[in-house]
């Protein structure tokens, strides 16, 4: 996917960073959620501890920022994904996007519901966007990026800017 990350990395120098403060997590969506656990599995929940967390969190990472991973599944890895799903499909098959991969360098998990998450974004195997901070939180017994994280490389393609972003991406 790195949906708008691949877009972000045409406008920003390599040496750019984005942080994210963490914000509390959100309440579990009810079951009438559209997203489903990323895995397609039996249900079963990660681990929300120790290193079993912070494997969970490194995979998901990945995944989500995976031009091959299909876009529900994205979806379904982002916190509150539904609010963002019109941008991550819009931007799913942009060349950056298709070229971009995430590689997390660190997890510190934060408390009981979250993480803070150093990654780096790559083109095409060549570093473009090194050191970022992002946060992942447990939702739904599922590790997912955080929307503070996504909407944080948003507004870094929008050049700093708000106007435009999603409703998601405006609390």
């Amino acid at each position: 996917m790195l949906l708008s990350v691949g877009i972000a990395l045409a406008g920003c120098s390599s040496g750019s960073t984005t942080s994210s403060t963490p914000k509390a997590p959100s309440a579990p969506a009810s079951s009438s959620s559209s997203s489903a656990p990323p895995s397609g599995g039996g249900g079963s929940s990660e681990p929300a501890s120790g290193n079993g967390a912070v494997a969970a969190i490194k995979t998901n990472w990945a995944k989500f920022f995976n031009a091959k991973t299909p876009t529900a599944q994205r979806i379904a890895l982002l916190e509150n994904g539904s609010q963002f799903s019109d941008v991550i499909n819009s931007q799913a098959g942009s060349p950056l996007a298709l070229a971009a991969t995430a590689k997390v360098t660190n997890v510190s998990l934060t408390g009981t519901n979250q993480a803070a998450v150093s990654y780096g974004i790559y083109l095409s195997g060549k570093s473009a966007l090194p050191g970022q901070s992002g946060v992942a939180v447990y939702q739904d017994g599922v590790w997912k990026v955080g929307d503070t994280s996504l909407c944080g490389l948003l507004k870094l393609e929008a050049g700093g800017s708000s106007k435009g972003l999603p409703a998601g991406c405006k609390g």
